[in-house]
C-alpha cells in the first residue's frame, strides 16, 4: 500500500473510533468531517487590503522588500500565521492531522491570485528534513502540494530534498534563519520551467529563497512561491 494511502486509511480509522475535533479549540465540529467550528472558522485570519506584489505582506514593502533580490518572482499566503491558521498548521505537522492539509489547501487555491497557479506550472514541495519525515511519517509541504494538485489538475515534482544536518526553524532568531550557511538545498530530479513552491508557512522566506535559488540555477525560468500562513512577526 503506497504511503499516503495507509496514512489516509489510518486517519479514517481513527476517525470512526474518535470522530475529530475542532482542530483549534478541540470542540466538536457543526457538522461531521468540518476541521474547524464555526466560530473558529469565521475567526481565521484572512489577509485583506494592500499586499505587496512581490512577497505578500499586508502592505507594500517598496524597496525593503524581504523578497527583492532573490530569484522568487512573487509570493501568496491567504492567512496569518495566528489563531486558528496556527491550529491548522499544527495539527498537520505535529499530531499528524493529515485532514488539516485538505482545509489549508482549499483555502490557498480559492484564494491564489489569477495566473499564479496556472496551466503549465509545476508545484514544488519545500522539502522536509529526512529525520523529520521520518519521525511524522509523512512530509507536510508534499501533502499540501499534493492536495493542490487534486484540485487545480497540475503536476507535482518533488525536485528537491534537504542535506546535511537539519537546524530547527521554529524558535530561531530571524538572523539565524536568515544565516547563508544554514540552508542546505539539493536538487534531486529534473526541474520544471516554470516552478511554484509550496510550503506550509512563510517566515522570513529564507527556505524559499534557497529552494528558488537553487531551482533557478537548474533551469526554471519563473519560480513563484505558495505558503498556506504568513508570520507578521
Amino acid at each position: 500500500m503506497p504511503p499516503r494511502d495507509l496514512a489516509d486509511w489510518l486517519a479514517t480509522a481513527t476517525a470512526l473510533v474518535a470522530p475529530p475535533l475542532c482542530v483549534s479549540c478541540r470542540r466538536p465540529p457543526a457538522r461531521a468531517g468540518d476541521r474547524l467550528c464555526p466560530g473558529c472558522r469565521a475567526e481565521v485570519p484572512w489577509l485583506r487590503g494592500p499586499r505587496c506584489p512581490r512577497c505578500a505582506l499586508p502592505a507594500p514593502c517598496g524597496p525593503r522588500c524581504p523578497m527583492a533580490g532573490s530569484a522568487i518572482a512573487r509570493a501568496w499566503t491567504p492567512v496569518a500565521f495566528e489563531g486558528p491558521a496556527r491550529a491548522l498548521v499544527h495539527a498537520l505537522k505535529f499530531r499528524g492531522a493529515l485532514a488539516a492539509a485538505d482545509l489549508m489547501a482549499a483555502q490557498m487555491v480559492a484564494t491564489a491570485p489569477a495566473g499564479l497557479l496556472a496551466d503549465g506550472v509545476a508545484l514544488v514541495p519545500v522539502p522536509t528534513p529526512a529525520a523529520r519525515r521520518r519521525r511524522r511519517g509523512f512530509d507536510h509541504a508534499a501533502r499540501l502540494a499534493a492536495e493542490i494538485g487534486e484540485r487545480t489538475g497540475l503536476e507535482v515534482v518533488p525536485c528537491l530534498r534537504r542535506a546535511g544536518a537539519a537546524p530547527r526553524q521554529a524558535g530561531a532568531r530571524r538572523a539565524e534563519r536568515l544565516a547563508g550557511d544554514r540552508l542546505r538545498v539539493e536538487v534531486c530530479g529534473p526541474v520544471p520551467a516554470r516552478a511554484v513552491l509550496v510550503d506550509d508557512v512563510h517566515t522570513t522566506g529564507a527556505t524559499l529563497r534557497e529552494c528558488a535559488r537553487k531551482l533557478q540555477w537548474n533551469g526554471a525560468l519563473e519560480v513563484t512561491a505558495l505558503a498556506y500562513a504568513r508570520a507578521l512577526r
